[in-house]
């Protein structure tokens, strides 16, 4: 976890029975309530946020996707070809 001064909060409420858990889990790991609940919060959040990125495709989607990009006749549509010469504008 980064080093970053702490000076934000959230708070919220949950019942006896999950707090126990959470304060079990966390003595099991050997790390205080707080740090437990920030780094398992942290990990979950970037899990979510990785996810969101990646683009998955069944095995036939993939297999056409590859048959495609291997296809020397195929040319760019316009849209491609307009969004490449954004990305060299941009990227330059």
């Amino acid at each position: 976890m980064t080093n970053t001064r702490s000076d934000a909060r959230i708070n919220f409420r949950l019942s006896s029975e999950l707090k126990q858990t959470i304060e079990d889990a966390a003595a099991q790991v050997g790390q205080s309530v707080s740090d437990f609940a920030i780094s398992t919060l942290v990990q979950a959040a970037r899990q979510v946020l990785n996810e969101q990125q990646v683009t998955r495709l069944s095995e036939r989607d993939r297999k056409v996707f590859a048959a495609m990009l291997d296809d020397e006749s195929s040319k760019p549509n316009e849209a491609l070809t307009k969004a490449a010469k954004r990305y060299k504008k941009q990227v330059g």
